[in-house]
């Protein structure tokens, strides 16, 4: 039986240790204990914080894993490529994972190698903030190490630049922030898989925010309506920042805008599966792939299976902010065409969602004919 490690055992991680124990594995999940459902459901659960990474580097040699993964954690990925590469298991290096998930790395790597990236300026404490002369509002504020849009701002003028600084720098692990120039246009995500270097595109996701000042998610769609030419060209851009970044094996989560002009930019990428469950639910359901089963092959060593099975013509996913988003859920179950997948638990309403981790749950649906699928999310 495969030893697989898992870091994390939050609700993100339960379909990862869900597969590796269908797939045969013996899960030995690593994790802060919090009575989290993963520690529940591992075969063997750890007490230590993902951010320990040689005290999860001992007991994994101790062990005699086989392999270690993670899904939608940019902290966790960085543990997970640091034990990865000290017993010479399959990843990537700990300079593509720097590269991944800092994004002020990131924006530098773009830069020198001409992927097309919204301008950007680090900012530390103490920063003369005359360094942001000549970019153009409004500016996008953001922590550069975190993700589930944490901490980000959108400022409009210059009164609102030191409010929304504190806040990233507030959220950011290494008290550091980025102000960036906004990229106009309609926002995508874009979800591989690569191995040895190889990289697939499996599906490309329509993204819904609340807009302006924070950008938090509402929903996702799957597939974007894109026509060939720009899917292809999407392609294109988001593989050519995969060798920027040096991503080699593995899932990837690639966030990118397109304007009317059909130019697109690169917000950022993150060298594992996205989180909102759109890797775990919505490709599979929108593709037939096994995306969740790929990652876990990949880190076992083995090639990802790519053979498509049963799927739906189109997805969704909406999240609940408020008790409006119940009651579209319950309008939607007397939709005809769309069927109702799955719906989470829903958390007290008792305070204000200021970013992807605060909202109180969601419900997925998909049809066959994309049209409904759109249609209901565009109301």
């Amino acid at each position: 039986m495969k030893r697989l490690a898992i870091i994390g055992a939050s609700y993100l991680q339960a379909p990862l240790i869900q597969k590796a124990k269908d797939m045969g594995c013996e899960t030995h999940v690593f994790a802060w204990a919090a009575d989290d459902v993963g520690e529940k459901m591992a075969d063997h659960f750890y007490p230590i914080s993902i951010v320990e990474k040689d005290a999860i580097l001992e007991k994994c040699r101790e062990i005699g894993i086989d392999g270690i993964c993670t899904i939608a954690s940019d902290l966790a990925a960085i543990t997970v490529n640091y034990v990865a590469e000290k017993l010479g298991l399959t990843g990537n290096t700990m300079r593509c994972c720097e590269k991944s998930t800092n994004k002020h790395k990131m924006r530098e790597a773009f830069a020198a190698a001409g992927d097309p990236s919204p301008r950007s300026v680090l900012i530390a404490p103490g920063t003369d903030l005359s360094v942001l002369e000549g970019m153009q509002y409004p500016l996008i504020v953001k922590p550069t190490d975190r993700s589930g849009s944490r901490g980000i701002t959108e400022v409009n003028r210059p009164a609102g630049l030191q409010a929304a600084l504190a806040r990233a720098r507030e959220q950011s692990f290494e008290k550091m922030a980025l102000v960036e120039e906004f990229a106009t246009g309609q926002e995508y995500s874009v979800e591989c898989i690569s191995w040895k270097g190889e990289h697939h595109l499996l599906q490309i996701t329509l993204k819904y925010t609340t807009g302006a000042p924070m950008y938090i998610e509402t929903g996702h769609m799957e597939p974007a309506p894109l026509t060939d030419a720009m899917r292809e060209k999407v392609r294109r851009t988001v593989f050519h920042a995969l060798n920027t970044l040096e991503i080699q094996n593995g899932a990837s989560h690639s966030e990118l805008k397109i304007d009317a002009a059909g130019n697109i930019r690169l917000i950022e990428i993150g060298g594992r599966m996205g989180g909102d469950c759109i890797g775990s639910h919505l490709v599979p359901l929108s593709t037939g792939l096994d995306f969740v089963g790929m990652v876990v092959q990949i880190a076992l060593g083995q090639a990802p299976d790519l053979t498509p099975g049963p799927h739906h013509g189109a997805c969704g996913i909406q999240f609940v902010f408020g008790p409006r988003d119940l009651e579209r859920r319950e309008a939607l179950r007397a939709v005809p065409g769309i069927t109702l997948v799955e719906e989470s638990p829903i958390d007290p309403m008792d305070h204000i969602v200021t970013d992807s981790s605060t909202r109180f749950g969601y419900y997925i649906f998909a049809a066959e004919d994309p049209a409904r699928i759109c249609t209901w999310m565009e109301k």
